[in-house]
């Protein structure tokens, strides 16, 4: 992880808008000397699935599309972020992003920004299979795929839909297109798939993918999260633990979000994402941009900065990208989940992006 040493000691829980002067720093350096070097950007909030811990079976209310950054608004931010903020990693999310028009398009424009950012994509994989050779050739880097089970009904009861075999076909085709490593992101809920750890960790060895867990976060539309029915890293790590034998992954964790673990010696790993029992927000580089175009410097954020009405109201790229840096600098220690007064943030997860 890139920092930077302010020479000043900080609290955490601190609020934002601290009074602390910035330093003559181009990147997104934060109160805490961390740097903002991942973004993730939401294209949409739109998604073709209805998880049951994400949203209602109905849906949500999209946003208006007069709302949503067009693609030259979209396309301004994120060279922006690249050539003066520091970016280096862009990570295009949703909702579902391969339901945002000219994708492949986005992604070939992406990739000619000077210097060149490393491109991934977090994806329900419905619809991959046709889409990942053109995506590859556009220039994506990798793929991130949603899977919570390889169980037909299991995943028919999780996203309301069907599909279980789409996904399974848009994983392999996006490995056979080079979007590598395939890694699959896999939420566990108590009586309903978690006792499926140990066999989407052996599928997922099979086939070459690289399995993260995430704990269930409270993220949900319907704000329904409990804490109680949170299967924890700790569970996660037993139940594969009855089935496989676990050590330390040997290389250094850095900023990624995963701690992992070597499976049976390697070369295989499994990684845990345990954003609420072992907090990683000390070694957090990321920021965050939604679909219409706020700047959030957490995920569980409830504050954000409009740079679409920046953008629309005639600012200058240095008038935006200081926006950005003010917004990041006022970052908090942490998501304060583990805290009394901790609120869930008003926006749901379909509509910030992963």
């Amino acid at each position: 992880m890139t920092s930077v040493d302010l020479g000043f000691p900080r609290v955490p829980g601190t609020r934002e808008g601290s009074s602390t002067p910035r330093p003559d720093h181009p990147g997104l350096v934060d109160t805490f000397g961390r740097v903002a070097t991942d973004l993730r950007v939401s294209l949409t909030d739109r998604c073709n699935l209805r998880c049951t811990y994400c949203m209602p079976a109905e849906g949500l209310n999209w946003m208006p599309d007069e709302q949503k950054l067009d693609h030259i608004e979209l396309m301004r931010l994120m060279r922006i972020a690249v050539e003066q903020l520091g970016v280096t990693d862009i990570r295009l999310t949703g909702g579902e992003p391969m339901l945002r028009p000219g994708l492949e398009d986005m992604v070939a424009e992406i990739v000619r920004l000077e210097p060149k950012p490393r491109l991934s994509m977090t994806t329900n994989g419905i619809g991959l299979a046709k889409r990942a050779p053109k995506l590859a050739a556009a220039g994506l880097d990798r793929i991130n795929v949603s899977l919570d089970t390889i169980n037909p009904e299991t995943f028919k009861a999780i996203t309301r839909r069907d599909k279980l075999s789409h996904v399974l076909d848009g994983m392999a085709a996006a490995r056979d297109s080079g979007l590598s490593p395939v890694k699959v992101n896999a939420v566990l809920m108590r009586g309903i798939n978690d006792h499926e750890a140990a066999s989407l960790l052996q599928f997922c060895l099979d086939e070459g993918y690289h399995l993260r867990f995430i704990e269930q976060m409270p993220l949900d539309a319907q704000h329904g999260w409990n804490r109680g029915d949170m299967i924890t890293a700790a569970e996660i790590l037993g139940m594969l633990e009855a089935e496989f034998s676990l050590s330390p992954f040997p290389a250094k964790r850095g900023g990624a979000p995963a701690e992992r673990w070597l499976v049976d010696g390697g070369p295989g790993d499994v990684g845990i994402i345990a954003s609420v029992t072992r907090p990683f927000c000390a070694a957090c580089e990321r920021t965050r941009l939604t679909a219409d175009g706020a700047v959030r410097s957490c995920l569980f954020s409830n504050d954000e900065t409009d740079l679409r009405a920046l953008v629309r109201e005639g600012a200058t790229d240095k008038e935006i990208a200081d926006a950005w840096r003010a917004t990041m600098w006022g970052k908090l220690a942490g998501h304060e989940i583990n805290e009394a007064g901790f609120a869930q943030p008003i926006r749901p997860m379909s509509a910030i992006g992963g």
